[in-house]
């Protein structure tokens, strides 16, 4: 079964950055190396947080949520 993941990297400048990908691993290193454009600024970054989903549309779901205020409450509390 190929799993899927929502992350959220907490960046340099103490932004949180929330994604998803198939491939956790790869992605992590993209970022760390400068070549996502979202984060590359704002590097370092750390891995602080992520979720495994079953399918692409459920990981996609949960980046979407993470991204609400609501999404944002629950990672910082989850996270402090």
């Amino acid at each position: 079964m190929k799993f899927y993941y929502t992350y959220v990297l907490r960046c340099a400048d103490g932004t949180l950055y929330v994604g998803f990908t198939h491939d956790l691993k790869a992605r992590l290193r993209g970022h760390k190396e400068g070549k996502v454009p979202t984060t590359r600024i704002r590097l370092p970054v750390e891995l602080v947080y992520y979720e495994a989903c079953r399918s692409e549309t459920a990981a996609i779901a949960r980046e979407k949520q993470l991204k609400t205020g609501f999404g944002r409450a629950y990672l910082k509390r989850r996270l402090s």
